[in-house]
């Protein structure tokens, strides 16, 4: 009888826990694609969808196996738990220690790189390769090179703020800001779309966070190597740009020839080309 019970209560163990693993929730969407014992995950930037990287997975599907978050409350994707940048790097590890992707590559644009990058740093066992495309470990710093997070950082005027506008005025300053980040105008409207469609709390919440994140210090522990595509821009600044990533030993900083902040849509055939010999190297 004893026995029976002890069965038993293993075995209700073992239902709860695959019951829990099925229904663990992640704060993003998750796309898998392709097929590959190596696994890409790519993250996408600020207010982004996944849909950024449909370019660039149609160069890879064949060889390795994608997945493409879209982080909650951005372009569409319900927004749900705690909006922070620590914690959505902790869940994107959980997700790949749950899933057992063995040494995925990350590539992370913009705060997707910076996700890239606290992910290599926290968890440098778990990443075979990153890339980061144009991002910085601090982008506070680079206008004040003392820039230290506040410990104890207030969002809430930002999400007022937000919160505030009308459909039509937050569109209005979307569509003000986008030609300063992507110089092909056949994607303007699209990443547009994807801003007005994120939810405005996450959107607030997470720009003052990722505001606030200061990586310098913390990328020192990176082992994996790691390419760093940086828009045309930034050779004008490369003392303050090597600056910030000298801690990380790995770094491969490249340039792109021309465009600005989404370098896969105004630099393509360069980017695509780092990316293939970096990827697919040993």
């Amino acid at each position: 009888m004893k026995k029976n019970i002890l069965i038993s209560t293993l075995l209700f163990s073992v239902l709860c826990l695959n019951v829990f693993a099925q229904t663990k929730s992640y704060p993003f969407e998750v796309v898998k694609t392709g097929k590959g014992k190596q696994a890409i995950i790519f993250i996408p930037g600020f207010a982004s969808s996944g849909e950024v990287w449909n370019e660039t997975k149609t160069n890879f599907e064949k060889d390795f196996t994608c997945y493409t978050l879209t982080m909650a409350g951005f372009a569409g994707v319900q927004p749900q738990g705690v909006i922070t940048f620590e914690n959505w790097k902790t869940e994107i590890a959980h997700y790949i220690k749950a899933n057992k992707i063995e040494k995925p590559i990350i590539i992370g644009h913009s705060m997707g790189g910076g996700l890239a990058l606290a992910i290599a740093a926290d968890y440098p066992e778990l990443i075979s390769k990153i890339v980061v495309v144009d991002a910085l470990p601090s982008l506070a710093a680079l206008m004040d090179p003392s820039f230290k997070s506040k410990e104890n950082n207030d969002c809430s005027p930002m999400i007022t703020q937000m919160a505030g506008m009308s459909d039509s005025q937050f569109y209005d300053m979307q569509k003000m800001g986008i030609p300063r980040l992507v110089e092909n105008t056949s994607k303007q409207d699209l990443i547009i779309s994807w801003s007005v469609k994120s939810d405005r709390k996450t959107f607030a919440e997470m720009y003052c966070d990722f505001s606030n994140t200061d990586l310098r210090n913390k990328i020192s522990t990176i082992k994996c190597p790691a390419l760093i595509l940086l828009e045309s821009y930034f050779v004008n600044l490369k003392p303050a740009i090597e600056e910030q990533y000298k801690n990380l030993k790995t770094a491969n900083l490249q340039y792109a020839d021309k465009g600005l902040h989404f370098i896969m849509y105004d630099d393509t055939e360069w980017y695509l080309q780092q990316l293939n010999n970096f990827i697919k190297s040993k």
